[in-house]
């Protein structure tokens, strides 16, 4: 569904806060709907295009949002502390890396499928900038690392958690989920995915084809399973990503400030002003994490290599938008 004028003048007038929301919940009824018929090969690029509308808003009319996304967004890494402190002991969290808005129907028909309850499901928003680094670090663990054979402290968000973080196989994943009634599980996938798929000839259909092999399937359910077992279960993200290969080439001189500015990435280290085009086709905010720039909207340019056809750190969408999913086993926690 396209945006409507009604809906664009709202995210015109609308307070940021008001405006956040309405870009969120849209992206999400977009994403989230059940494939149905459609093969998912072709529906995931169609929605993806769909959600383009609002980027396309985003980096033309409605710039200055950005500047206001860190106050007016319910960030994930707000979202998942709160959600442990208001429970008791029997909670967990699985962090799958890089998971996007675009997943989310595997996970819904899944849990529909196999007997869980959803008792929430949203989209909340990632850190600026959309990269692992900063969520570990807003959740109190430094890196992503530190969480791996429950070495992650005291000092984190999430107090009396067993931690572990990982890129092995589903099934040796459920192996390490003991009896403790608080667990933090972050999985590499499918951030690792995203990159190893990044080269030109690969990209979104590869990835659609190992969404749908994994969250389908018996394995990655099997973890699933273990974590809700008598806990309350939270999947979600640490940020999502761009699916670059859609994007449109920017033009002969934005390409050279852009390949200039940000090589073949969407972030940059703040040490220069953005461009001066209006729209502008850069931002320079100031984040909880610092101030950096970051690529306005969906843009590539020619780059060494060639511009990765999956990215993340920029601003679009589906680069800062992610699942939230609250669910556990049916007359379970």
């Amino acid at each position: 569904m396209t945006l409507t004028c009604d809906q664009l003048r709202h995210l015109q007038s609308d307070s940021p806060i008001a405006a956040w929301a309405a870009i969120l919940s849209h992206a999400w009824e977009v994403c989230s709907a059940p494939f149905g018929a459609a093969k998912p090969e072709s529906e995931v690029p169609r929605r993806d295009r769909e959600v383009g509308d609002l980027d396309l808003f985003l980096a033309t009319a409605g710039w200055d949002l950005w500047e206001h996304y860190e106050a007016s967004v319910p960030l994930t890494t707000d979202a998942i502390a709160n959600w442990w402190s208001s429970r008791g002991s029997g909670r967990a969290v699985l962090i799958l890396d890089a998971l996007s808005l675009r997943e989310a129907p595997w996970l819904l028909a899944g849990a529909a499928a196999r007997g869980f309850t959803v008792h929430d499901a949203h989209a909340t928003g990632a850190e600026l900038p959309a990269d692992t680094t900063p969520f570990a670090k807003a959740m109190g663990f430094g890196q992503r690392s530190s969480l791996g054979a429950n070495a992650a402290g005291l000092a984190h968000r999430l107090p009396g958690a067993r931690t572990e973080c990982t890129d092995i196989a589903w099934e040796d994943c459920a192996h390490f989920i003991g009896s403790e009634p608080d667990w933090v599980f972050w999985h590499h996938w499918p951030d690792k995915d995203v990159h190893d798929f990044a080269d030109a000839g690969e990209g979104l259909r590869p990835l659609i084809a190992k969404a749908a092999e994994y969250l389908g399937g018996d394995s990655f359910w099997g973890l699933v399973n273990r974590l809700a077992e008598g806990r309350r279960l939270l999947i979600t993200s640490d940020h999502g990503y761009a699916a670059s290969e859609l994007f449109p080439d920017a033009g002969a001189d934005h390409a050279d400030y852009l390949k200039l500015t940000y090589k073949s990435g969407r972030c940059a280290s703040a040490g220069s002003q953005p461009a001066a085009w209006v729209p502008p086709i850069d931002l320079l905010l100031g984040t909880r994490h610092g101030s950096h720039l970051f690529v306005n909207g969906r843009r590539k340019w020619k780059s060494a290599g060639g511009y990765p056809t999956l990215t993340h750190g920029g601003l679009s969408v589906l680069e800062v938008a992610v699942p939230f999913i609250e669910l556990s086993k049916k007359g379970g926690a």
